[in-house]
C-alpha cells in the first residue's frame, strides 16, 4: 500500500480507536452509575460525547465520570508502548501505522489538553473534575507533568522502534 495512504488509514484508525476508548469509558461510567442520557454528536459528526445526568450525581462521581476516559486513553497507551516489540513483528503497515498513531494519540492528547487546551476549546472534563473544588491549575500542571514524561517516551522509544520497523 502507497506510504500516504497507510498513514491515512493509520490516523484515521487510531482516532476512531481513540472516541471508541476515551468515550467508551465515560459511557461505562455513566451506566455503572445509573447517570447515563445519551450519546451526542457533535462537529458536523466528527465529536462524539457521552451525556450523564450530572444534577442526580455527586461530586465525586462527576469527577470519576470525567477522569475515566482519560485514565482509560493512557492506561492504553502505556501498554501499546510496552508490547510495542510485538506489535512490530506484523508485518501488515496500515495494522503498524494504526498502532503507531494510536499510541501517540493515547499517550498526548489528554494530556495536552487537560494541561493547555481546555483554557482555549472548552472545558469538557476538565470542567467536571473541578466540580469537587479542585482548582484547574494543579489538574493542569499534573496533566502537563504526564504530558512531559509521555513525550520522553515517544521519542525516546516509539518514534524511534516504529521509525526502524518502517524502514526495513
Amino acid at each position: 500500500m502507497a506510504r500516504n495512504a497507510r498513514k491515512w488509514f493509520g490516523l484515521i484508525g487510531a482516532v476512531l480507536l481513540y472516541y471508541i476508548i476515551h468515550e467508551g469509558a465515560h459511557l461505562c461510567a455513566a451506566l455503572l452509575m445509573g447517570s447515563f442520557k445519551s450519546i451526542r454528536l457533535a462537529g458536523f459528526g466528527l465529536g462524539v460525547q457521552i451525556v450523564a445526568d450530572t444534577a442526580a450525581m455527586t461530586n465525586v462521581q462527576i469527577f470519576i465520570f470525567c477522569i475515566v476516559g482519560a485514565m482509560a486513553t493512557l492506561l492504553a497507551g502505556y501498554v501499546l508502548a510496552l508490547k510495542r516489540r510485538a506489535v512490530l513483528k506484523v508485518k501488515n503497515g496500515v495494522f503498524r501505522a494504526t498502532a503507531y498513531y494510536t499510541t501517540l494519540i493515547f499517550l498526548m492528547l489528554d494530556p495536552v489538553y487537560l494541561s493547555v487546551l481546555h483554557n482555549f476549546v472548552g472545558g469538557g472534563d476538565m470542567n467536571g473534575m473541578t466540580q469537587m473544588g479542585i482548582s484547574a491549575l494543579p489538574v493542569s500542571i499534573i496533566f502537563l507533568a504526564v504530558g512531559g514524561l509521555n513525550l520522553f517516551i515517544v521519542i525516546k522509544y516509539i518514534y524511534r522502534d516504529y521509525k526502524k520497523s518502517f524502514e526495513s
